[in-house]
């Protein structure tokens, strides 16, 4: 197999895996639409919540767009190898283009807005301890929510344990925590918000703690999605223009 036989090869297999991401991004994203019982639709009924959380309940069709793209880049990328199309390589180039421009200006936007994503989490768990306080030991579904969160995470509260002070079930079980505060018991926590206050840490600085530990791995992945889509556009004008000069 020569230079040009291997370049076609790689071209086929690596679009074939994009295709068929593309297709379960695009089941997921028609999944959660047409599932009316999601955690999606419950983030919805949360009272007081910033209007910006309102965008979460687009992810389906986020999920839907994304996968969508995927399938038309792979398909492109696939069959214009196949059948050595140069009308389908030179799209393929464009759009992954495209998205690589786009990417790149999103992440200069992040950047730069930043203040401005500091500003809606503080929106966000000022909206999170309302719902706690209001609805966590009465509304089955948010004490559902939050106690899978909970347990998932090992963290107590979106801050820490004094958001649920004056919640249903701080009222109803003696000024007491949810046995999730308290790792390994399956009764109410016995412990009070004073005595619970250092014991274990909030959903939203795990959540960040994760995030900041992670951020090597994160900021890697990105890079090497770039270096993917930057070695497929390599790829995808190598065998367009082998192909065009070879049918010339």
């Amino acid at each position: 197999m020569g230079c040009f036989g291997f370049l076609k090869a790689m071209m086929v297999a690596f679009n074939g895996i994009i295709f068929l991401a593309g297709a379960a991004i695009l089941g997921v994203g028609i999944w959660v639409k047409v599932d009316s019982g999601s955690i999606l639709g419950l983030l919805g009924k949360i009272e007081g919540a910033p209007e910006e959380l309102s965008q979460v309940l687009n992810v389906g069709y986020l999920l839907i767009a994304i996968g969508a793209l995927l399938l038309v880049i792979g398909f492109l990328g696939c069959c214009g190898a196949v059948r050595e199309s140069k009308c389908m390589l030179l799209l393929f180039f464009i759009i992954v283009l495209v998205v690589f421009i786009a990417e790149v200006a999103g992440a200069v936007v992040i950047l730069v807005f930043r203040p401005l994503a500091d500003e809606l989490f503080v929106k966000i768990g000022t909206a999170a301890v309302q719902n706690i306080k209001k609805d966590y030991g009465k509304n089955a579904d948010v004490t559902g929510l939050w106690n899978t969160t909970m347990s998932t995470l090992k963290c107590c509260g979106f801050y820490n344990s004094s958001d649920f002070v004056g919640s249903p079930y701080y009222v109803d079980h003696n000024k007491l925590l949810p046995p999730q505060c308290c790792p390994g018991m399956e009764s109410p926590c016995n412990q009070t918000v004073a005595d619970h206050a250092t014991s274990i840490t909030g959903c939203f600085p795990k959540i960040k703690q994760l995030i900041d530990d992670n951020t090597v791995v994160i900021v890697g992945v990105a890079l090497g999605i770039a270096a993917l889509e930057i070695c497929a556009m390599a790829v995808s004008m190598i065998l367009f223009c082998r192909i065009r000069s070879g049918r010339d």
